[in-house]
């Protein structure tokens, strides 16, 4: 068996000395990762909210657009049109107001409010945004309740049409809080 060591290819990108990428030998002068959309779907619970303290950076670092997204659960009574007609404007306006309150000044944003299952009401957001990152959290639930509930993260992470940064409750974080 031969073992071989790997050499990074040589790079013909000229590299700017004040750049970031001057510190790393042979790195392009041009980013890599471009996000111009990330998708935050938020249900307000604390552990939801660990979203936007990943979104939030890169949104800055990559000057990219954060949709906020809620969804109202769907009901097997109503349909879609019939079940937003149906709850009062100023539910949905209390809605619309929080996620809009829940970024930081100097970032664009946008908010959407779905009536649907989770899922499906995520999926259906990145596609009509063209989300480059969605950035979800998962409550870990497991056994019954995990029957019972199913995933959202889950299902979101296996039909994504792009990548999903998952963040679990209890994990160690790589990012600062927001101030409050």
């Amino acid at each position: 068996m031969k073992t071989e060591t790997l050499q990074p290819p040589e790079s013909t990108d000229t590299v700017d000395s004040t750049s970031p990428s001057s510190r790393h030998p042979g790195a392009p002068s041009r980013p890599l990762i471009h996000l111009k959309n990330i998708l935050v779907p938020l249900d307000f619970s604390e552990t939801s909210l660990k979203s936007l303290q990943y979104a939030v950076p890169l949104a800055r670092q990559f000057g990219a657009k954060v949709t906020l997204l809620h969804v109202l659960n769907a009901s097997a009574h109503f349909k879609d049109a019939d079940y937003l007609a149906y709850l009062e404007q100023e539910h949905l306006a209390v809605i619309e107001k929080q996620l809009d309150e829940m970024i930081p000044a100097g970032l664009p944003v946008e908010t959407a409010v779905r009536q649907s299952f989770a899922s499906e009401a995520i999926l259906e957001a990145a596609r009509e945004i063209e989300a480059d990152l969605i950035i979800t959290t998962t409550h870990g639930y497991t056994g019954l309740k995990h029957l019972f509930m199913g995933s959202t993260a889950e299902n979101v992470v296996r039909r994504a049409p792009c990548p999903v940064l998952v963040l679990h409750q209890d994990e160690h974080d790589f990012v600062d809080p927001l101030p409050a």
